[in-house]
């Protein structure tokens, strides 16, 4: 499932690429594949709600700030989110394969609509502690 998706993305990639938007047939095999949070992470896209927080170091996370104003933080690399819908959804029902914020990082990264932020290694280090 994982190359799946993976080709999924660089299929988003070059498809926002050439048409600056995701046609209905991107559309249509990211329903299939992630069908309930697709649009809840569309809207977060939409209303520009991730950020991607890198230090000097080179460490990144992103934070993404869901519907109710909470951010939290992710990291795409793992898939990891520190929502409830990740461990209730994603890690003990296995009823999606991420949650609606990770799945906006990809989407958002694929398509160029990611904001990125610089913050120093300290602030970087306390979002990290406060993860679930």
């Amino acid at each position: 499932m994982e190359d799946v998706v993976e080709q999924l993305f660089e299929e988003v990639k070059r498809g926002y690429q050439i048409h600056q938007h995701l046609t209905d047939d991107i559309l249509s095999a990211l329903n299939f594949v992630f069908q309930a949070p697709l649009l809840p992470s569309l809207d977060l896209i939409d209303h520009g709600k991730i950020t991607h927080l890198v230090s000097p170091s080179g460490r990144s996370v992103y934070q993404v700030t869901g519907t109710t104003g909470v951010p939290y933080c992710c990291l795409a690399s793992s898939d990891y989110c520190s929502c409830p819908a990740y461990t209730f959804s994603v890690l003990k029902r296995g009823d999606t394969i991420m949650c609606k914020h990770v799945l906006a990082i990809h989407l958002s990264e694929a398509m160029g609509l990611c904001k990125k932020q610089e913050v120093s290694n300290k602030e970087l280090a306390l979002l990290l502690r406060q993860m679930d």
